[in-house]
């Protein structure tokens, strides 16, 4: 199978060169630039069904993504890939009426006791990379298998890269989720060589991505000149932007800070704890503190938790009303920083063995060249000031919801021992944890993350609701997700059977309906199972056969 086979490549490579070789640190951001992975093979005959004529879902609970109380049976009709028809045809312990279903349709799904939701959309994603996971297809299944059908990447990789790959998803050429495409400064083959220094120089960059076909910016704290020029730009040509606003230029760019510009919105959480500040102006580092000591870097922040300003103080609601009233989105990806709080059950986590390759849980193990691989010597103390950290975080999070605030689902995966899809999953029970209904966080997973898409670009969304006329993007599980998110890991939910006294696993995504295809996600999950099995073959072959 090529697939595997291309996987089996690249991680044979990972045994004959360092990471080193191909990573080099962005200057302002979370991620690194990593050497580009290969792209996603032609779909296959097998791989998903449709779009139909006429696709029926019969006798379904729905849970719409606009927070509204849950209802079955409906049957809802797919035309290629619109949703035609959602139709309420009983009500719970009485027979269906006939007479309100709709026609046939030239495939049926029987979802009777089951329940569809929108398809998921993760705000903040990166394509892996060589040699962590240097396979796009790997992701790719990882992120439909567990329902997410629409990601924005920031970026997915190389700029020309991933819109290609955009494009190639799009036409429904490859496997994999729609994809929007947000880049940094600078990106492009035709900017490699430049530098950009002047407001000006900013705003041709985001001119130029504009006509390659990039849909937002990935902004970092930049200097408050050109951090207005790309905002101003941008908002001026209809790209949206999300903002990592890092240690190094947060004193002088925090979330508030960008958010009067005009930002759109921000992920993570830097920049929001530097806003809420009520006796600092900047954190009060150690003395002998180092950015590029990632132990420093993610210990430390942290111990910020409490240095601001109380919830429901004049500071705090201050920051909210100012987020409120710029219509600010918050991607806050808690998932990707959780190891901090407990990194054993990061580490040990029961999807790593079938589901995360072997070059992957090489890249999280402790190093000072890996990016995320921080754990030199993490103590107690760091996992405290962490969960001291997450309850204020939440209780703002939490807060700006309950006051009318968009706080929309990402991930960042692929670092910090967080698998793709799987650490989706995770990021809706933090949104739990947080005060989140468990229908507040269907509605962030959907209709708020496609409004976080469309409204910069001044469109109404076109996906995120199951409502007549949208793209037929769906998630459809056996169990129901508002008692327990927890059936939506690939891996399920451990239950006591009853009747046999042992205790098994229930749940998982059962089917993902993008653009009117219906995948099998247990399937997906099984081929990601298979190159996760042939990578560690070779692994073990290439060091029992002397490889270096």
């Amino acid at each position: 199978m090529q697939p595997i086979t291309s996987i089996v490549a690249a991680c044979s490579a990972f045994l004959l060169f360092s990471l080193s070789a191909v990573q080099v640190q962005a200057q302002t951001g979370t991620e690194p630039q990593e050497s580009q992975v290969q792209p996603a093979p032609d779909r296959g005959p097998n791989e998903g069904e449709g779009p139909f004529d006429r696709l029926v879902i019969r006798g379904a609970t729905l849970i719409n993504g606009d927070g509204g109380m849950p209802v079955g049976p409906v049957d809802i009709v797919i035309e290629n890939n619109r949703i035609e028809a959602v139709e309420v045809v009983g009500a719970p312990g009485v027979p269906i009426d006939k007479k309100k279903r709709p026609e046939p349709g030239t495939r049926e799904i029987d979802a009777r006791g089951m329940y569809v939701m929108p398809g998921f959309i993760d705000n903040h994603v990166h394509t892996g990379g060589v040699p962590k996971a240097p396979e796009a297809e790997y992701i790719y299944k990882l992120w439909l298998a567990h329902g997410i059908t629409t990601v924005r990447g920031v970026p997915f990789g190389p700029l020309e890269w991933s819109i290609s790959e955009k494009a190639r998803s799009a036409s429904n050429a490859i496997v994999a989720p729609r994809m929007v495409s947000f880049h940094r400064m600078g990106s492009g083959e035709e900017w490699k060589d430049r530098s950009i220094r002047t407001a000006e120089e900013a705003r041709e960059w985001v001119r130029y991505a504009k006509k390659k076909g990039v849909d937002g910016l990935k902004l970092g704290a930049h200097r408050p000149d050109i951090m207005a020029a790309l905002i101003d730009e941008a908002n001026t040509l209809g790209m949206g932007q999300t903002a990592h606003l890092g240690q190094r230029g947060v004193a002088r760019m925090d979330a508030l800070d960008a958010a009067k510009l005009g930002m759109t919105g921000m992920t993570h959480f830097y920049g929001l704890f530097e806003a809420l500040y009520e006796d600092h102006d900047v954190q009060p580092w150690p003395l002998d503190i180092n950015y590029a000591d990632e132990q420093d870097r993610f210990g430390q922040v942290a111990r910020q938790w409490n240095m601001i300003a109380e919830p429901g103080s004049e500071g705090w609601d201050a920051v909210i009303d100012e987020f409120l009233q710029q219509e600010f989105f918050i991607n806050p990806t808690m998932t990707i920083y959780a190891a901090g709080r407990n990194v054993e059950f990061a580490r040990t986590s029961p999807w790593h063995d079938s589901y995360t390759l072997p070059g992957m849980m090489d890249y999280y193990s402790a190093s000072r060249s890996d990016h995320g691989a921080y754990w030199y010597y993490w103590t107690t103390a760091d996992e405290v000031a962490w969960r001291n950290f997450y309850s204020r975080w939440m209780a703002f999070l939490n807060d700006y919801k309950n006051q009318g605030g968009r706080v929309t689902v990402g991930t960042d995966a692929g670092y910090i021992y967080k698998l793709y899809g799987f650490s989706y999953v995770e990021e809706m029970e933090l949104l739990q944890e947080a005060g989140f209904h468990p229908i507040e966080v269907i509605r962030a997973a959907t209709l708020h993350g496609a409004e976080e898409i469309f409204e910069p670009q001044g469109k109404p969304i076109e996906y995120g609701l199951i409502q007549e006329g949208l793209l037929a993007d769906l998630v459809i599980v056996d169990e129901n997700p508002l008692e327990n998110l927890k059936v939506l890991y690939g891996t399920g939910a451990v239950k006591l059977n009853e009747a046999t006294g042992k205790a098994e696993r229930i749940g998982g995504v059962k089917y993902t309906i993008k653009d009117g295809i219906v995948y099998d996600a247990k399937k997906l999950l099984e081929d990601v199972a298979e190159m996760v099995k042939a990578a560690k073959d070779n692994q073990q072959d290439s060091v029992a056969g002397g490889a270096p």
